[in-house]
């Protein structure tokens, strides 16, 4: 079966993109212009441009049309499963050690996530507390992550934690001088489509994923007492670590 027109019409421009026919921010030629050399309908036009679009590889610019998206340099995040601690408390990668909560964080009582309660162990309707921030670039003000905490109501309610500041050390310091002590990490890495409101909060250009980093917080019991959702930019960022050779991989005879 063919492919419908629009499609057809994407693939031309996709691959006219990738030659390097269109470089980053040149100007892709007009609906009318695609519609005239292709023999179709406008509308057939704006749906092709629209594929492209939510691919990501182009944004329609005010005053000058269909723009080839500029990608960034990503920026690779080293996962070296360790967590480090400087003197604001733990952290996870180095390479967003220096960020910084660019406003105070916004503390809710709410139902979590389907996948978040199923980790927490707690009923899909169940309120928990949850813990919202923005961090990035202080100097410059650049949201670079979206970092959310969910704590289960057992846990948390009637405590510091649901307060805006836990006080030194965040919230891991504040749970295992509660008595979850000594913390344990596992992180799984995943990526998604954003919601709105991360489209806005992050300056996502249309069609750009998310790179998601869940995190479970568990005590020495086995409870797990915090689930940390850190959503950031897929453009921008890239996990990456180091292969090191198994005693099985020796080098042959």
């Amino acid at each position: 079966m063919n492919d419908p027109a629009y499609r057809q019409i994407a693939a031309d421009l996709r691959g006219a993109i990738e030659r390097g026919e269109y470089p980053e921010q040149a100007v892709l030629p007009k609906i009318t212009d695609i519609a005239r050399d292709h023999g179709i309908s406008k509308q057939t036009a704006r749906e092709a441009i629209a594929e492209l679009e939510a691919e990501g590889l182009v944004e329609v610019v005010r005053r000058r049309g269909t723009v080839v998206r500029a990608r960034p340099a990503r920026r690779r995040l080293t996962r070296s499963r360790q967590v480090f601690r400087d003197e604001r408390g733990y952290y996870f990668d180095p390479t967003a050690q220096p960020w910084r909560a660019l406003e105070a964080p916004t503390i809710s009582w709410g139902r979590p996530p389907k996948d978040v309660a199923l980790m927490l162990g707690v009923e899909p309707d169940e309120d928990v507390l949850i813990r919202d921030r923005v961090m990035g670039d202080a100097e410059a003000g650049k949201p670079m992550q979206l970092a959310t905490s969910f704590l289960p109501a057992a846990v948390a309610r009637g405590t510091r934690l649901a307060e805006r500041d836990t006080g030194p050390g965040g919230i891991y310091d504040l749970l295992e001088e509660m008595g979850h002590r000594p913390l344990a990490w596992e992180e799984t890495v995943g990526s998604r489509m954003p919601t709105p409101a991360e489209t806005e909060r992050l300056h996502l250009a249309k069609g750009v994923p998310l790179l998601r980093i869940v995190r479970t917080s568990t005590g020495p019991d086995g409870t797990v007492v915090e689930v940390n959702d850190t959503r950031m930019s897929a453009d921008d960022f890239e996990v990456g670590y180091s292969v090191t050779r198994h005693s099985s991989a020796e080098l042959p005879a």
